[in-house]
């Protein structure tokens, strides 16, 4: 039988923190239900359908870049750069990885990207889904560190909330600096 991996990524947009990718390998008789796209998701159904994912899944694996990564190397590519590490830390070798998008990230075996295939493929659903609830706790961790700017709140998005602790405060090692708001509070502060 193949071995067939979903792959998504979440974190694009936001002004800080990094970029998470997942790989999931699910089998044919994985059990699953509910699997979609993490956005059209509560934030309680991620969480639950994420430890499902986890507990039933043939194999998983999560990868990062970090913020000063995407700044080096721009956005889509610290994004993939996430992808190759995420199929790099899956315990099984892949004979395929489906990616969510329009662009088929360099991977150490064949791809095939999928449009909306986070809404689409349940691999790559299940992978959306990995990846947003670990990017949250991570956000959530880092607030501890950094509690003026509210990263458990917003995630790192340009919220309104954000922006004023940004105008405040200044960047902070999380803040995407190739990030035009970042970029802008920081020559401010």
């Amino acid at each position: 039988m193949r071995i067939v991996a979903g792959i998504d990524e979440v974190g694009m947009g936001p002004l800080a923190g990094p970029v998470v990718a997942a790989a999931v390998v699910l089998g044919p008789r994985h059990g699953l239900s509910g699997l979609k796209d993490s956005k059209q998701l509560t934030e309680r159904a991620r969480e639950r359908l994420a430890g499902e994912i986890r507990a039933r899944a043939q194999a998983w694996a999560l990868g990062q870049a970090c913020a000063a990564e995407v700044d080096r190397l721009n956005v889509l590519q610290a994004a993939w750069l996430a992808m190759r590490r995420a199929v790099d830390n899956l315990a099984l070798t892949l004979d395929l990885a489906l990616v969510d998008g329009v662009h088929v990230p360099v991977l150490p075996c064949p791809a095939r990207a999928i449009v909306r295939g986070d809404a689409r493929v349940p691999a790559i659903s299940a992978a959306s889904i990995v990846a947003k609830v670990a990017r949250d706790a991570e956000m959530r961790d880092w607030d501890a560190v950094y509690p003026e700017y509210g990263f458990a709140r917003h995630k790192g998005y340009g919220t309104a909330h954000h922006l004023e602790a940004l105008a405040r405060l200044g960047s902070c090692p999380l803040h995407r600096m190739s990030f035009a708001p970042v970029r802008d509070a920081h020559r401010k502060s």
